[in-house]
Parts: structure tokens; C-alpha cells; sequence
């Protein structure tokens, strides 16, 4: 194999593309910053204990594992950084109230999530902790929006707000608690609208539990399904206040947003297990898969000692970078490379001012293609000047 071939879908970013992620992420921190948010940058790999503790089958199944010459213990490359910033949160600020986290870094996952995804995404995201109330769900839905917004991505028609609730499959096998199900194939029968597998899996719970399952089949679309779900799911406590949160969730969104189309899928589990609530995905025009996901995920913290309500999401920044408009090349300045003091101190006055200057080194002929040389630095009369190109 040659020196040069990468692991399948790892690949290098070149500088046209690696400019514009880094003005992405720059700007979707920048967003986050100003909307309240600290940024956290937690390591890239841990315990593996501390990684997985949690999250279920499908994270454990996307994490790379190695085990650490100093300890000899196992180790793991983070391939989500929510349980990170939860432990963040739990064990090492340990604040009372509100708090509000941001991160971006990069992941690393052992398979692909979808056909077209990198193994390594940029993972950029928000997470609020200590606030249960649905305030703190419109918020991070809010967030992930203006964050897109601020990216330059146009959030008219043909944008997508999906929202599901975590808590209405639990809430229906809950009322059959002697019978064992595989609860990771019920809920991909379900994502999958597959209704003979959703039938196998669910063959030994009662009637009544397994039509309501299948109910979740059709339930899907505006928001008239929120009404039909209200009149063909059991009025059960958990799923009441699931339907009227989302409803409120759709109602909040739409008066801040009314261009985005908010529809529902309550058969939606996709993303990883950890989520306890309210869940919602960003769909642009074109994507076949989600750009942002995020939810309630308020059990998480209870495995690093501290178990606090939580709201965030997450989005790939390389994935957005294919969506956005090409930016501008940067204006830069030409100046041909000299040993003299004077020439030295001309260009370093002009980097100081915030100038790009383009330096062309003896036998060098082309400016770097990553900018438009607009003007050039000449000497006359003994004095370094700016002339128009």
C-alpha cells in the first residue's frame, strides 16, 4: 500500500476547504458565545469507563479503542463529546443553577453513520444544564438555528424541523414491564417504518401495547399528527406531556421561524440512546441526512455523580461547509522578498495592521492561490508604499 493512501473515509482537508470550515467554526462559536454559552475543550481520548457510561450499545459500537502504555488501562477516542461536557459539568464546575457549554473538536468514529458522512467529523455543539423546563428546549432549538443563520445558511423554504420525544416508546413498554423485548430492533423497526420486523419484535406484549407501536408508524408528518397521536396513543401522563411540549415546542418555533416547515415523526429514535426527551433534527435543502440533532438527555450527568436536567446538540462542520455558499478569497498584499531592514520593517507594519502579505521568494513566480493579491508593496523615492495591482 502506498505511503499516501488515508483509512477509508478519512481524508485530508486542503486549504480552500480547511479556510472555510475555520471561518465556520469560528463563527458558530462566535454565535454560541454570544448567546451566553462557555466554551470547553475536553480531551480526546479518556477511560473508556468515562466515555461509555450511559450511552448504550450503538456510541460503545462507534468508539475506537487503545489501551494506555502508562496505565496499561483501556482507553477510548471520543466519538461524541456530550458525555465529555456532562462530566464537565458534574464533576469539575459542579455549579449551582444554569450553565451553558459550548465545544469544537474533532471525533472519530470506527463506522459510518450514513453513506456519504467522514469518520472523522468537527463536531460543534451547545449544551445547557440545571433547567427542565421547556424554556431551555426552545432555547437550544433557538440556538441551533441562529448558529445556521449566522454560517450564512438560509433558513427559508426547504429547511426542516423535525421534532419526536424520547419518551413515548418507553411510556408504551412500560405498561408491559414482565415482558423482555430487544428494545435497540424495536426501535430501529420503528425508524425503519418496517412493520413486519416492528410485529416480530413486539409479538409477546399485550394488544394494546403492540397497536399503539404500530400506531407510531403513520404518525408522522404536520401537525395534525400531534392531534391523532392524542387520539390513538393511550392518555398516558409521560406521553400527554410529551404531545404538549412538542406542540408548544412547534408553536414557539414557527413565531420566531414562520418561513421553516415544522413537521413530527414520533417513531423517530435515530441518534444515540442517552436522550430522555424532547428530540429535534435540522434538515437542509438537499441533505439526505440531518444536519443538526440534539434533545434532552437528563440522565447522562447521573453516571459522573450529579444528575442534572440537560438540552443540547450537536452538528458536523465539515458536513455544513458542503452546504454553505464558497467564500471570497481574502485580499492580500504582494511584496517581493528583500534582505533589506527597511523592507523587513515595512511588511511586519503591515501584518501588525491586519494585513495579509503574500511574500514571492527569489525565483517564486505565483502568488498563493488562496488569495487575490490586489495591491503590491514597491519602494519609492526610499519609502515602502501600497500600489493598486
Amino acid at each position: 500500500m502506498s505511503a499516501w493512501v488515508l483509512p477509508d473515509h478519512i481524508a485530508d482537508v486542503l486549504p480552500s476547504e480547511a479556510r472555510l470550515i475555520e471561518d465556520l467554526r469560528r463563527e458558530l462559536l462566535d454565535s454560541a458565545c454570544r448567546h451566553g454559552y462557555e466554551l470547553v475543550i475536553p480531551p480526546l481520548v479518556e477511560h473508556i469507563e468515562s466515555l461509555l457510561t450511559g450511552t448504550g450499545e450503538d456510541l460503545e459500537l462507534q468508539t475506537f479503542k487503545l489501551v494506555d502504555q502508562l496505565s496499561g488501562r483501556t482507553l477510548g477516542v471520543r466519538a461524541d463529546t456530550t458525555q465529555q461536557t456532562a462530566r464537565i459539568d458534574a464533576h469539575l464546575l459542579n455549579r449551582q443553577g444554569t450553565t451553558r457549554l459550548c465545544y469544537c473538536g474533532p471525533v472519530l468514529h470506527t463506522r459510518l453513520p450514513h453513506p456519504n458522512a467522514s469518520r472523522e467529523p468537527l463536531q460543534f455543539g451547545a449544551e445547557l444544564y440545571g433547567c427542565s423546563d421547556i424554556a431551555a428546549d426552545i432555547e437550544i432549538v433557538l440556538l441551533a438555528l441562529d448558529a445556521l443563520h449566522t454560517t450564512q445558511t438560509p433558513l427559508e423554504s426547504g429547511v426542516v424541523v423535525d421534532l419526536a420525544d424520547a419518551r413515548i416508546v418507553p411510556a408504551l413498554l412500560a405498561q408491559a414491564p414482565e415482558v423482555r423485548v430487544n428494545v435497540h430492533r424495536l426501535q430501529q423497526a420503528l425508524i425503519t417504518k418496517n412493520a413486519d420486523a416492528l410485529r416480530h419484535e413486539a409479538a409477546a406484549l399485550p394488544a394494546a401495547v403492540r397497536q399503539a407501536l404500530h400506531r407510531l408508524l403513520d404518525l408522522y408528518g404536520t401537525a395534525e399528527v400531534l392531534e391523532a397521536a392524542r387520539q390513538h396513543l393511550p392518555a398516558l401522563p409521560e406521553i400527554t406531556q410529551a404531545l404538549d411540549e412538542l406542540a408548544a415546542l412547534a408553536a414557539h418555533i414557527a413565531s420566531v421561524h414562520p418561513a421553516l416547515r415544522v413537521q413530527f415523526d414520533l417513531a423517530d429514535s435515530q441518534g444515540y440512546s442517552y436522550y430522555s426527551g424532547m428530540r429535534f433534527a435540522i434538515y437542509l435543502p438537499g441533505g439526505s441526512d440531518a444536519m443538526v440533532r440534539g434533545g434532552r438527555y437528563d440522565e447522562v450527568g447521573a453516571a459522573f455523580g450529579r444528575m442534572r436536567p440537560a438540552v443540547g446538540f450537536s452538528l458536523d462542520v465539515k458536513t455544513l461547509a458542503q452546504h454553505v455558499a464558497p467564500r471570497p478569497k481574502r485580499p492580500a498584499i504582494r511584496a517581493t522578498w528583500e534582505a533589506s531592514a527597511g523592507w523587513q520593517e515595512a511588511v511586519q507594519a503591515l501584518r501588525r495592521e491586519g494585513e495579509t502579505v503574500a511574500v514571492t521568494l527569489p525565483g517564486q513566480e505565483h502568488a498563493p492561490e488562496e488569495f487575490v493579491c490586489d495591491r503590491v508593496l514597491t519602494r519609492q523615492d526610499g519609502r515602502w508604499l501600497l500600489q493598486a495591482v
